[in-house]
């Protein structure tokens, strides 16, 4: 079954509201004609408006890094669902900085996506390994954990709205990518096969699975040219049009 592929940036802690609508106008020549794929960009909440005002009729969706599982509350300086739906159509959920550096567990996770779902918004969980993990032999497991308690209450309709991205933690911002036979191991082995157990294969199938960790143009195409992978996840190189354009170009090829 063909998955249209995408590419998403995440911006992370990057770029002012100026900074980040110039960012978003340099992309517009290139990605405007890679309609063959989807395009996300996912700026910091402060630029979201702005970027979601500039892009919008372009093709080029929008993402928003994070936020919380409640509609409304006392949650100083939190950004619930309503908030987005209006902005954007995807949201970043339990990337492994968020589980690092804020205490994310799974259960937050999950909480998480139901909210997303609930509202109408995309989710797209990351999932990956610590570089201890990898050296243990636990990667598979460690993954299957992760998306397990991710997933645990879902319907396949609600599954086949989610993208999953594998970010293995000491590929993220390091420089050093995992190779493309190492995520395609955990992908064909403990991604596809778990969704496959818990949802039946036909939904498995429909399943957009992105890599994400040091991606470049340089070495996107070898990851995009397996089977089970759909796209990327990119972070530093989302930052810059040119290279990001470079990685979507690969994915439009």
């Amino acid at each position: 079954m063909a998955r249209r592929p995408l590419v998403a940036g995440n911006w992370k802690m990057h770029k002012t509201i100026p900074e980040a609508v110039g960012l978003a106008e340099a992309l517009l020549p290139g990605m405007e004609n890679l309609a063959s794929i989807d395009r996300v960009v996912c700026p910091p909440f402060v630029a979201l408006e702005a970027v979601s005002r500039r892009l919008r009729g372009t093709g080029i969706d929008i993402g928003a890094q994070n936020m919380h599982w409640e509609s409304q509350g006392a949650y100083t300086g939190e950004i619930s669902p309503p908030m987005l739906v209006d902005l954007c159509k995807y949201v970043i959920l339990g990337h492994s900085e968020r589980r690092q550096y804020f205490a994310e567990s799974d259960e937050v996770v999950r909480r998480k996506i139901e909210a997303a779902l609930a509202h109408g918004l995309m989710p797209i969980i990351c999932v990956g390994e610590a570089l201890e993990q990898r050296e243990r032999g636990e990667t598979v497991g460690h993954v299957e954990q992760q998306l397990r308690a991710a997933l645990e209450g879902l319907t396949a309709e609600q599954v086949i709205r989610i993208i999953i991205a594998y970010e293995p933690i000491w590929a993220i911002g390091t420089g050093r990518a995992a190779m493309p036979e190492d995520a395609a191991v955990v992908v064909g082995k403990a991604i596809r096969p778990l969704l496959c157990e818990l949802f039946g294969e036909e939904t498995a199938e429909r399943v957009r699975v992105l890599y994400g960790g040091s991606v470049k143009p340089e070495n996107a195409g070898a990851f995009f040219a397996l089977d089970d992978i759909d796209g990327a996840l990119v972070g530093g190189a989302s930052l810059h049009a040119e290279s990001f354009l470079g990685i979507a170009q690969a994915a439009a090829a």
